[in-house]
């Protein structure tokens, strides 16, 4: 008799996880991109910048920048934030550990790609996933599967490939998903070869077992998971952001002087800017789409479509509870490397 009531609680927690999953998704993502992919093909545009002035002089520091800029990013962000830290906090306590371990656990190559497949739908911009990759590591996820989940949903997500097509050119597209997947299972088996604990060593008690609680239990432990990712998130989140806003100018100079635009520094130098900025979902192709005008070369452009979406020091600074410096200094470092080679290969290819 245990083992059916234990076997009902197993699927009304999975239901229940799931259903805020979908129709959290539905609301935030699936339905206003379905609606903003429809814009986009017929007017090749998704909006303008986040960033104002991109690509032209603006001063190096500005708090009157950073307020705007800040203010712009998080009226963007604002439902994906909260529709993460549910999600993050309910994988805690709602998923046994066990059947995540089982399919999530491993530091096998297959464990990656399941994961990658995971992060691809879910659609969200890097700093949005954060609290998701740390729910995950919690319930004790490889190393490997949480970097590829991580990864996979602001660098192959269908929307804004769907977007990218429509506004950049579809071979804009195919270029991303090519090297998205390099980066993707790359980082992620890299970051795990390296890694000294591939999971969090979670207490074996049934605290950490859903199976075995109460619904008023299970409430309580939902509400410490919950709280306990907006403490380690929210403050450092709104800080970074403002501080990067506030350096805009000096992150993204003008480009229209001719040193700028084109060759290997510029490559290296939109790669290494990518990789620390934040921009909501999608926010990479406006820009881009604005920089070209400006007299971007392919090269750079390519740079920043791998390293502007993929990781920021905002989002690698919300993976800080469950991951080393050591390994967020690979997936950062991995992503810049990743966005130079690509800048080379865009030079030709884009």
């Amino acid at each position: 008799m245990d083992s059916v009531k234990k076997r009902s609680h197993l699927v009304w927690y999975i239901g229940l996880f799931l259903l805020v999953l979908i129709v959290g998704l539905f609301y935030v993502k699936w339905f206003p991109y379905f609606h903003k992919a429809l814009a986009a093909s017929s007017t090749h545009s998704i909006g303008d910048a986040i960033i104002g002035n991109v690509g032209k002089s603006a001063p190096i520091f500005s708090l009157e920048a950073g307020i705007v800029f800040t203010i712009a990013y998080f009226n963007s962000v604002w439902k994906a934030v909260v529709l993460g830290l549910i999600v993050g906090s309910l994988v805690q306590v709602l998923i046994p550990t066990q059947l995540i371990k089982k399919y999530l656990g491993g530091s096998k190559f297959r464990n990656s790609v399941l994961a990658m497949v995971l992060g691809m739908p879910t659609m969200m911009c890097t700093c949005c996933t954060a609290p998701v990759a740390v729910g995950l590591k919690r319930a004790q996820a490889s190393v490997n599967s949480v970097v590829a989940f991580f990864l996979a949903n602001p660098l192959l997500n269908p929307a804004t490939l769907i977007f990218m097509g429509f506004v950049l050119g579809w071979k804009f597209t195919f270029f991303r998903l090519i090297f998205g997947v390099i980066a993707v299972l790359g980082i992620a088996t890299v970051v795990s070869k390296v890694s000294k604990n591939k999971r969090v060593n979670v207490p074996d008690t049934k605290i950490f077992d859903p199976i075995e609680e109460t619904q008023q239990v299970l409430l309580v432990r939902w509400l410490k998971a919950l709280g306990r990712l907006i403490i380690e998130s929210l403050p450092a989140y709104i800080v970074i952001v403002f501080i990067l806003g506030s350096f805009q100018g000096l992150l993204f100079p003008a480009i229209n002087n001719g040193h700028l635009n084109s060759g290997i520094l510029a490559i290296i130098l939109f790669a290494v800017v990518g990789m620390l900025f934040v921009i909501p979902t999608a926010g990479e192709i406006p820009i881009i789409q604005v920089l070209i005008a400006l007299g971007l070369t392919s090269g750079p452009a390519a740079a920043l479509l791998l390293t502007l979406p993929a990781v920021s020091i905002v989002s690698l600074s919300l993976l800080k509870p469950v991951f080393s410096l050591k390994e967020l200094g690979i997936i950062g470092g991995g992503i810049a490397v990743i966005g130079m080679i690509a800048g080379i290969f865009g030079s030709f290819i884009l």
